[in-house]
This record gives structure tokens, C-alpha cells and sequence, in this order.
């Protein structure tokens, strides 16, 4: 499937060799964590879950707020994302510097974040300079979560100050 996928999306055949990044199934027994920024219902794995409401009440706590801007993505909203970029007239290779190949986004394990903040434009590397990003920083480990894509990451995706994936503690 994820091979037929790739094909109509002109993903080079060499993508799951070349990209360094595991395979995520999608998680089947996802919880509501209430809706993200667009007003969408989103959903987590449920240990994921815990963890985001516990960080989140942590941050408000000290004054920072932050916002669910994506959770849960299938692998076909995945294949959407990428499409519809596609339809712009994006080419596969700038695309997937930002959005990685159906199967591959940390999203569809139900334990990846993308988080923003009041006052600073969504999924922008601008996130960095908020407190939001400061906090996170500082706090995000002490509830299993991790910075998936830092600056010069091995997977060829672009900087993502936003992009978050529990791990566990």
C-alpha cells in the first residue's frame, strides 16, 4: 500500500532507505485531547495524552500557553498534505523537506505534536523565539517529549521548532 502510495506521489523509490526516519504505523486507540487551533477535533495515544494535558497545565501554570496546532495525522491525510502541495506546483523534493512520505510522520504513532502560541505565526520557525519555545525547551523532556527536528537533523527535514514526539519519560 504505502508502495503504491509513494508511486502516485512521485516519492523516489530509495525514499525509506534515504530519509534515516522509522516507519510509523497508525496508532488505532487514539483519545480526544480536545480541538486544535482550526477548531478540528485531535486525538492522541493515550499515554501521549496524559503527558501533553499534564505539560500543557504545567505551562499555564507559569503563564505560557500553548496551542494544539496538529496531533494525529493517517497516513492518507498525509498523502492529502503532500497532494495538495503537489497541485500548487511544489516538486516532491521541496515538499518532503517539510512533510515526510505517508508511513514515515511521527503523527500517525498518535505521539506527535506540532504546538504554537498566542502572538507568533503557526508552524513558522519564528516559534522559537517565543517563551512557548523557551519553555518547552527547558520543561518538554520532564514529560517525555522530545524536539524531533532540530537544526541540521540526519532526515532532511527542514527546522521544525514546533514539532514534537513523546517518547516517554
Amino acid at each position: 500500500m504505502l508502495h503504491d502510495i509513494h508511486q502516485q506521489l512521485g516519492i523516489p523509490a530509495d525514499y525509506r532507505q534515504t530519509c534515516g526516519m522509522p516507519e510509523h504505523q497508525e496508532c488505532n486507540s487514539l483519545v480526544p485531547v480536545g480541538n486544535d487551533i482550526l477548531g478540528r477535533p485531535a486525538r492522541l495515544e493515550a499515554q501521549a495524552a496524559l503527558a501533553w494535558n499534564r505539560m500543557q497545565m504545567a505551562a499555564a501554570i507559569e503563564g505560557i500557553k500553548l496551542q494544539l496546532v496538529s496531533a494525529y495525522r493517517s497516513v492518507d491525510y498525509q498523502r492529502q498534505l503532500i497532494q495538495r502541495k503537489l497541485d500548487r506546483g511544489l516538486d516532491i523534493s521541496s515538499i518532503l523537506q517539510v512533510n515526510v512520505a505517508p508511513g514515515f510522520s511521527e503523527h500517525h504513532s498518535g505521539r506527535a505534536l506540532d504546538l504554537g502560541c498566542p502572538d507568533f505565526q503557526h508552524l513558522e520557525e519564528s516559534f522559537e523565539s517565543s517563551p512557548a519555545f523557551a519553555w518547552l525547551q527547558q520543561h518538554a523532556g520532564e514529560f517525555g517529549f522530545r524536539l524531533s527536528f532540530p537544526r541540521h537533523n540526519p532526515f532532511g527535514v527542514l527546522y521544525e521548532p514546533w514539532h514534537w514526539y513523546y517518547i516517554g519519560v
